[in-house]
């Protein structure tokens, strides 16, 4: 859901794109068996909630890797990786926002919206949400050049979203914020990357690595 390099369609059977999707859909997959098998702790709802939000965040923030990375390395296909994380990420959101109003509240309008305005992590995870929302709609090669340079300007809302999605993490755990610190910590450095100065020292040395 971040910025694309190029709008020239990656070829599906890239290698990286073999490693990406079946990590990526590992998470679902081992809840998927474990529910099934009856695996879960006394309360699975809060495993399935725990199991979805988790991987959420980790792809969200592999996605803001992949740019600075491409530019330290000067290998641009990471570039490619990107869409897919994100879209996997929105993907676990969705899942996990399911989770909480269907089997956690049973679609209760009344208890959800009081959750939502009086627990601020349920708030931080639902700006978050609504923020990735028209990041995935629009990340089709046709919404690219129908937005154009707004386009870029649009997905820029990934930046707000991905912190808003630790401090969401962080607030919903009761003892240990380890984690969602370190998760922070990490996206402060590709915050900082991103600065055009720090972006173009980063980009000279990838086009010295790929000289190379």
């Amino acid at each position: 859901m971040t910025r694309a390099a190029t709008l020239k369609k990656p070829s599906r059977f890239a290698p990286l794109f073999h490693f990406v999707h079946p990590l990526a859909l590992l998470p679902l997959i081992l809840l998927a068996v474990d529910y099934t098998r009856d695996q879960m702790s006394v309360n699975p709802i809060q495993d399935l909630t725990q199991r979805t939000g988790y991987p959420a965040i980790i792809l969200l923030v592999l996605s803001l890797v992949c740019t600075p990375l491409a530019n330290i390395t000067g290998f641009k296909k990471l570039l490619t990786l990107r869409r897919p994380l994100g879209l996997y990420a929105f993907g676990y959101v969705v899942v996990h926002m399911l989770i909480f109003v269907v089997l956690d509240f049973g679609l209760d309008l009344a208890l959800i919206s009081r959750e939502v305005v009086e627990k601020p992590y349920v708030l931080a995870g639902t700006a978050a949400l609504l923020l990735l929302t028209p990041l995935a709609l629009t990340s089709t090669r046709r919404a690219m050049r129908a937005l154009g340079k707004n386009w870029k300007r649009l997905h820029r809302l990934v930046y707000l979203a991905v912190p808003l999605a630790i401090l969401h993490y962080a607030w919903s755990q009761k003892a240990d914020i380890t984690q969602p610190l370190i998760l922070a910590a990490i996206v402060l450095v590709l915050l900082v990357v991103r600065l055009p100065a720090v972006r173009q020292r980063l980009a000279q040395r990838g086009a010295a690595s790929a000289e190379r």
